[in-house]
């Protein structure tokens, strides 16, 4: 019989990211979405339900969304369900949660919104969708790298006709120092 286990999420964080690492050195960190639907009632009253939904990150995204995640900003976010049980220490009952173990996500809204549009994937790759992606099960990262969050690179100016020297590269502009550099200027 065939399966498929993938959810993909859209809301707001709910909390600031905490990142732990596990006794072998592995980021983890949760994470909690409000996410709303609005709809209206058969007498036509709008109401709006908000669901919350607890995910895991593992790896370099755990480090990645505590590094540039806050409470309030939208994030996307595509995973799998996984439930864990366990035993309540005080009741001695066996206790289950349904949670999400992330893993891709995509910074969403503006400079303004202290959102952004870039990601990572695994490899090094720029990510089409500016979103992180990683294989291995969602536990391993995979050495994901910052994409260009939809820089491009400034062009070359090697080679040349054939019949000389090539040009000289045109002068890079020396990068702002450290001190000067604000969270709106991160490219994503």
């Amino acid at each position: 019989m065939a399966s498929l286990n993938k959810v993909m999420l859209m809301g707001n964080l709910t909390r600031d990211p905490e990142v732990r690492y596990t006794p072998k050195g592995t980021a983890v960190t949760d994470l909690g979405l409000a996410i709303n639907r609005n709809y209206t009632t058969d007498g036509g009253e709008k109401r709006e339900e908000t669901t919350f939904v607890d995910i895991t990150f593992w790896g370099r995204q755990a480090e990645t969304l505590g590094q540039y995640m806050k409470k309030g900003r939208p994030l996307y976010v595509e995973g799998r369900m996984q439930l864990d049980t366990w035993d309540d220490k005080t009741t001695g009952q066996k206790r289950s949660k349904l949670k999400v173990v992330g893993e891709n996500f995509q910074f969403l809204g503006g400079r303004d919104d202290n959102g952004g549009g870039g990601g990572y994937q695994s490899g090094g790759q720029p990510s089409g969708g500016g979103g992180y992606q990683q294989g291995g099960g969602g536990q391993q990262d995979s050495g994901g790298q910052p994409s260009s969050g939809g820089y491009d690179a400034p062009p070359s100016n090697n080679g040349g006709d054939g019949g000389g020297a090539a040009p000289a590269p045109a002068p890079t502009p020396a990068p702002a120092p450290a001190a000067e550099m604000e969270e709106d200027d991160i490219p994503f």
